[in-house]
């Protein structure tokens, strides 16, 4: 009986120490980085937004009439898969659980404005190839002014509309709104969020920020986007004074704005006496689209 008794004895501390470890390595796990997914979302979104007026301006018109899809609407669909799917997987593994029916509302939402955005998008772009010249307003390019007749142009701005500020304003908020709820569900005590940023977090890291730096410009959505940014920063000061800071992933979402807004600065600075581009964005935020800048100024040099 003493014997029995000795070795429950010894068994006993052996468990507890497993049970130790068990929960140690679920705290390591709750601040592990999510490399594949942070990538797989830079990817896409270079590739298949970044890269899509590329794609739909310089495809040879042989191989998409302007009567059909374009290779860059075809980069647009691939965008409004991954996307939603990379935003879901993102919120699936936020520490804190997220209530689904926010989740599925936000990211169906994001659909709906991508896919409005796809197709005003498509017809805009479509129209540069007979003369339409995307720095000037719908009605100040030439092609609009012997429209007939001219009620025509009423529907182009309203299609210009769908594209940059209706089809923006849904597949952005959305966008930037789940980035956010993710972000609030980052904080862990101090004593969990231990893991630092390595070499390829922060080349990943730079490689996303000038991807948001073009989004925010050429999407126009500077007010979304810095109202996303003050939201997070106060979060930051909230959460630091109960002892609670972001794991690895709130950090590296952190400072990815923090690096765009930098570089938008830089951008803003940069063209601020051009008045090419003063003219065509008057308003009390004055950032000009990139794609704009180089229709302008580079599209007879290159390609």
């Amino acid at each position: 009986m003493e014997a029995r008794k000795r070795i429950k004895h010894k068994k006993n501390p052996e468990k507890k120490v497993e049970n130790s470890s068990q929960s140690n390595g679920k705290g390591n796990s709750a601040d592990n980085f999510h490399f594949e997914i942070w990538l797989l979302l830079a990817l896409e979104n270079w590739i298949f937004d970044f890269g899509r007026p590329i794609a739909a301006s310089y495809v040879p018109l042989e191989w998409s009439p302007l009567n059909r899809m374009s290779v860059g609407d075809y980069f647009h669909m691939a965008y409004n898969v991954i996307t939603p799917f990379c935003l879901l997987k993102l919120l699936e593994k936020s520490p804190k659980k997220i209530s689904s029916t926010v989740t599925y509302l936000t990211v169906i939402t994001f659909v709906m404005g991508a896919s409005i955005h796809l197709v005003g998008d498509s017809i805009n772009h479509r129209l540069g190839h007979v003369g339409y010249l995307h720095h000037l307003s719908v009605r100040d390019n030439p092609i609009m002014k012997t429209l007939q007749p001219p009620g025509l142009v009423n529907c182009f701005e309203l299609l210009y509309s769908f594209d940059e500020e209706i089809g923006h304003l849904m597949w952005y908020i959305p966008f930037f709104f789940s980035l956010f709820l993710y972000f609030m569900g980052s904080f862990l005590p101090s004593s969990k969020a231990r893991s630092s940023l390595g070499v390829r977090h922060w080349l990943l890291l730079i490689f996303s920020a000038v991807y948001y730096w073009y989004l925010v410009t050429e999407g126009q959505i500077f007010s979304v986007y810095i109202l996303t940014f003050v939201a997070m920063v106060i979060a930051v000061l909230v959460n630091f004074s109960q002892g609670k800071k972001p794991d690895i992933n709130g950090r590296f979402l952190f400072y990815t704005f923090s690096m765009s807004l930098v570089l938008i600065a830089v951008w803003v600075m940069f063209l601020w006496d051009d008045e090419v581009m003063r003219n065509k964005y008057p308003g009390v935020i004055y950032i000009p689209e990139p794609w704009s800048f180089y229709t302008y100024y580079y599209k007879d040099y290159i390609f």
